[in-house]
């Protein structure tokens, strides 16, 4: 299992295709989100591996990025896991990317974009926006996410309908199984350190603030995509968020929710490319670069 530090952190990552990767591509980065993992991109990565060398990796606390058993000094803030990113591509020696991320992780990606402009080419958020702040919600919103990190016992797993029960909320069109088996799996091992507070900070008065801004500073062209029925992000935070700057292009996907790229991705797909200006029917790579150190 290729690991790399990155602050202290074993990192998990992996390249799409599996070998090495030809310095020929471009390199495109993938973000998951909360509670996840970066195998939930693994299929889109492989539909755009023909022209992007993919870097998928688990973010420190989730998935296969498991934290040190020894205590190190670690905090839980979008910025902190923005630099995180930084420190990743410095240690695999890419200067200039492409990134993918969804969720919180693009929150973290967005923090990312505006802290190093010109280290990304173009940039894909799918499922962000950005939220007003409401005292009495986001309080309720804390408490009961509390009992849901601390209470994930491993035998979840074992009961035969957890997993799509535990995803209905997620989705809108039905996967097979095993991806929400896939998705419990991440949500049961994720560090209750890195869930709890990546939840706090996440989704909180600091975010309602700081995130606006963060949109309306961005100068990478972005392309943002939302869910007609994420009921995590609803689409009109992502519409209120792409408003914020001309260099933010909006899509939303109809009969989706909070995983497009999923439930439909040749829809998905197909928007990707158009703003990313590949050309499919021809297998070219558009106006899409070569990778740059």
């Amino acid at each position: 299992m290729p690991l790399i530090n990155v602050r202290g952190v074993e990192h998990y990552y992996e390249w799409i295709p599996e070998s090495l990767p030809s310095k020929e591509k471009p390199v495109m980065v993938f973000i998951h989100g909360w509670g996840g993992s970066a195998r939930y991109w693994e299929s889109t990565a492989k539909a755009l591996s023909d022209t992007f060398d993919c870097l998928l990796y688990d973010m420190r606390g989730f998935g296969r990025s498991k934290l040190p058993e020894e205590p190190i000094e670690l905090l839980y803030e979008m910025e902190d896991y923005a630099e995180d990113l930084a420190v990743l591509l410095d240690a695999l020696e890419l200067d200039r990317v492409y990134i993918n991320a969804h969720s919180m992780g693009a929150s973290a990606a967005t923090l990312f974009l505006n802290r190093y402009p010109e280290r990304v080419e173009r940039a894909i958020l799918t499922c962000s926006g950005i939220f007003e702040y409401d005292e009495k919600s986001f309080n309720a919103f804390h408490k009961f996410g509390g009992y849901v990190v601390k209470f994930r016992p491993r035998w979840f797993l074992w009961i035969p309908l957890a997993a799509p029960l535990f995803m209905a909320r997620f989705f809108f069109c039905s996967l097979p199984r095993v991806v929400s088996r896939a998705f419990l799996e991440d949500f049961v091992v994720a560090d209750y350190n890195a869930a709890l507070g990546t939840m706090l900070t996440s989704v909180s008065k600091y975010a309602a603030e700081v995130m606006p801004q963060e949109f309306a500073k961005l100068s990478v062209p972005t392309l943002l995509v939302s869910g007609q029925y994420d009921k995590i992000i609803p689409a009109e935070l992502g519409r209120k968020a792409a408003a914020l700057s001309n260099r933010v292009e909006y899509f939303e996907i109809p009969d989706t929710a909070h995983f497009p790229m999923l439930e439909k991705p040749e829809f998905y797909l197909q928007r990707v490319r158009e703003f990313l200006k590949i050309n499919k029917m021809t297998g070219g790579r558009g106006d899409v670069g070569t990778r740059s150190y």
